[in-house]
């Protein structure tokens, strides 16, 4: 039986190109701001596009913060993708510092490069036991487009209670950020595995059969 998908319609986001990747590796995916569908699906996708400021305005319309933290709660699983990946954490400053969903500590900032916006494909640094990048070669390539990333994983996992996190890293010039994030029922890339050819449909599909 195929999987559910809702592809979260907030305004920001290439879900034309997201909605076929999905359904190229066997999800059911239905296009939707509407909160039942959102919270009943057995997988939500949070896109993103543009600057962290509209997509966090766009996103508390539809109270998308609210149907992530809901789902997440209940350990129902959630993909962010590049701004839809930033909004996971605390607060982002592109184009002025505003409050995002707060799922891990610390600050999506411009990045440090003479070169910007990051653009085309790039490696990435994975950690050992990952689901996400399962079935890809170490020197595998993504495509991100971006100006802004986070720099720092901030997320305190000392008191020997919460699982740590298994964080990606890729560099662009001089400056190293975060990739890729696995966190129980909440996974995001800051790279575009739906314009990444046959490795981010295997990304994707990864990510589906976990569902």
């Amino acid at each position: 039986m195929k999987k559910n998908v809702v592809l979260l319609d907030y305004g920001s986001g290439n879900l034309r190109s997201a909605q076929r990747a999905l359904e190229h590796v066997g999800a059911d995916v239905t296009v939707t701001a509407d909160q039942n569908l959102a919270l009943s699906a057995d997988g939500m996708l949070v896109p993103g596009v543009g600057a962290y400021s509209a997509c966090m305005r766009g996103l508390r319309k539809v109270r998308g913060d609210y149907l992530i933290d809901m789902r997440l709660a209940g350990g129902r699983p959630v993909l962010g993708i590049c701004v839809g990946m930033q909004v996971m954490f605390a607060e982002g400053t592109e184009p002025r510092l505003t409050p995002g969903c707060d799922q891990w500590p610390g600050t999506v900032d411009k990045l440090h490069a003479e070169i910007l916006p990051h653009m085309g494909w790039n490696t990435v640094e994975v950690p050992a036991g990952t689901e996400m990048f399962a079935g890809l070669p170490a020197d595998e390539r993504f495509y991100f487009v971006h100006s802004y990333g986070a720099r720092s994983w901030d997320l305190d996992t000392s008191d020997g209670k919460t699982i740590p996190p298994l964080v990606s890293w890729a560099q662009h010039e001089d400056d190293r950020f975060v990739a890729a994030v696995e966190n129980g029922p909440l996974w995001a890339t800051q790279f575009h595995p739906e314009k990444s050819g046959e490795a981010g449909l295997q990304l994707l599909r990864n990510w589906v059969e976990t569902l």
